[in-house]
């Protein structure tokens, strides 16, 4: 094969949505509409997409990072902190606009942070977003004061507004926003500079260097936008359950790599898709109700999942040795 060719080849990859994890969605979907009576239930389906709202949002983010070869432990942690300020600022008198736009910046304050030190320090990404998952953690429960904070502002809650499509399928504004958000940032990736610099630093960093991109300023630009992707995961959150809890989302970080992962996105770097990580959470929700249905523990259904994450990364790393 020409280099041509396999230069093409490499373009149809890195643009085409994931047709795998698209193929493994429907198979579970056949599976468990011919193995459980209610899964096709208009509202269980519609109770799936909300499930995966949160979680989807902050594979979102997670894609962008983990896309530059990096990864974010902290994702879910930001969303927490997030959602605390909101509630706990209305409590205190603030506004509902004015908090929701505190707890969102603040999100892209603790993303720009963690840049900062990736590209300044040049730590390794696994080793910042550990320890900064620590801080916000502990900063989050310190501020909660050990309490959850319940929401009553419209303001907050308005990513929670439910309508109706066809008559009987029932869709939030947050599910709305967030295909938004994906499309947004499929956009970003595959239709701008911007985004075949951060395909191409995840490649090769070095060779992006050489190339002219300025790599630390790329790298530094993904955490600020994951940091605001971050931000509105936590409004989205406030919506869909409208309690700000220090001790929510505890697995959020590993739910959106596995989603990251199972949607085909490679955990080196430099390939993947956020359609394909749209597929991927909506394959985590679907196995969950899906199990839950068909009368599956809960445990089990961790290490069912569990085994798809170690499946995919191998098949990933299998195709990236014969690429070589």
């Amino acid at each position: 094969m020409s280099t041509r060719t396999k230069g093409s080849v490499t373009e149809f990859v890195l643009r085409t949505p994931a047709v795998g994890p698209a193929i493994a969605l429907a198979v579970a979907v056949v599976l468990f509409a011919a193995t459980t009576d209610t899964f096709l239930n208009s509202d269980n389906l519609s109770l799936i997409v909300q499930q995966s709202l949160v979680v989807g949002t902050l594979a979102l983010g997670q894609t962008l990072v983990i896309l530059t070869g990096g990864i974010d432990l902290a994702n879910a942690a930001t969303a927490v902190m997030g959602t605390l300020l909101m509630a706990k600022l209305v409590v205190g008198g603030v506004s509902g606009p004015v908090a929701l736009v505190t707890g969102i910046a603040v999100a892209v304050a603790i993303g720009a942070l963690v840049g900062g030190i990736v590209t300044g320090a040049s730590l390794p990404p696994f080793i910042v977003t550990l320890g900064m998952l620590t801080i916000v953690t502990a900063v989050s429960r310190i501020y909660a004061e050990g309490r959850s904070y319940p929401v009553t502002d419209d303001v907050l809650s308005f990513l929670g507004t439910r309508q109706y499509l066809f008559g009987h399928i029932e869709v939030t504004v947050g599910m709305g926003l967030a295909l938004l958000m994906y499309l947004g940032l499929w956009y970003s990736l595959t239709r701008t500079a911007w985004g075949k610099h951060v395909y191409a630093v995840g490649n090769d960093p070095e060779a992006a260097r050489l190339s002219g991109i300025n790599v630390r300023r790329t790298v530094l630009s993904v955490y600020v936008v994951a940091g605001l992707v971050y931000g509105i995961a936590a409004w989205q959150a406030l919506g869909r359950v409208p309690n700000a809890d220090p001790n929510a989302f505890q697995m959020g970080n590993l739910d959106s790599i596995t989603a990251v992962v199972l949607g085909g996105t490679s955990l080196f770097g430099g390939r993947g898709s956020v359609l394909g990580t749209l597929v991927g959470a909506l394959i985590v929700a679907v196995l969950r109700s899906g199990l839950t249905q068909a009368g599956i523990d809960s445990l089990y259904q961790d290490v069912a999942t569990g085994v798809l994450v170690i499946v995919a990364v191998a098949v990933d790393r299998f195709s990236r040795r014969k690429q070589r």
